[in-house]
């Protein structure tokens, strides 16, 4: 176990797959007091029963309702009585020309990607600052510092919580608050289940198949980021697999 993990109350939003659950199970290995955050609560139920979490470890959250992420937070403090480190992971990746017009997908990744993001940072803060600790892990991609095309409003989405988390950073320095900002590549994930365009998904499904790598990659990225001493602030990773070009 990481000594500077061990014992930490973490908050993971989109806990019941993919990156989410992996880093779950990894940081239980470290140590760490989770509380999960999912739509899913079946799903998270079950992880959290599996993990020996407890009962009040999984909680149903939509990130697009700012009350359901506060109530999240709260339940881990009124568990716990701290937050140490909140990761905000819940995505939603649908891919589409923008010449399609697909602005319901737009619209939810704008809520979940974006605001998202916020309403977990808004939820998490104000317990961060009065304890004068913490640490606020945002998820962008890769694909908020490269566009390619069909990802036009997923990219500028995962690009404004890069440009949101670099301002967040250098505001919370009075309050000795770390920030990380995680940019994975193609990492094994359900991202590719929520495109609605049939030969965009078909495209996307056979790329992750051939490079895609396992999601406790992004977990480890996650404990190297929390388990450095508290006067290192890890502020960006950006990785992919070894043979993903773009």
């Amino acid at each position: 176990m990481s000594s500077n993990i061990e014992g930490k109350v973490v908050v993971i939003t989109g806990a019941s797959s993919g990156l989410g659950e992996a880093t779950a199970r990894h940081l239980v290995g470290e140590g760490a007091k989770l509380v999960l955050g999912a739509r899913r609560l079946d799903r998270i139920q079950a992880l959290a029963q599996e993990l020996n979490l407890g009962t009040d470890a999984a909680v149903e959250t939509d990130v697009t309702d700012r009350e359901q992420v506060k109530r999240l937070v709260d339940a881990a403090v009124a568990a716990h009585g701290r937050i140490d480190v909140i990761i905000n992971n819940a995505g939603l990746m649908p891919h589409s020309p923008l010449e399609r017009g697909k602005v319901d997908d737009w619209d939810r990744m704008i809520d979940v990607n974006l605001k998202g993001v916020l309403y977990g940072i808004a939820a998490a803060l104000p317990h961060m600052t009065r304890q004068k600790s913490g640490h606020i892990i945002n998820v962008s991609s890769v694909a908020g510092h490269k566009v390619r095309p069909g990802s036009a409003v997923y990219a500028a989405t995962k690009a404004a919580v890069r440009m949101l988390s670099e301002g967040l950073r250098q505001e919370v320095k009075p309050y000795n608050i770390r920030t990380t900002i995680i940019s994975p590549g193609a990492v094994q994930s359900e991202l590719p289940q929520s495109i609605t365009e049939t030969d965009v998904a078909k495209g996307i499904e056979e790329f992750y198949a051939a490079y895609a790598i396992p999601a406790d990659s992004f977990a480890r990225m996650v404990a190297f980021a929390i388990s450095q001493p508290e006067d290192v602030d890890v502020n960006e990773i950006l990785f992919r697999p070894t043979a993903q070009e773009l």
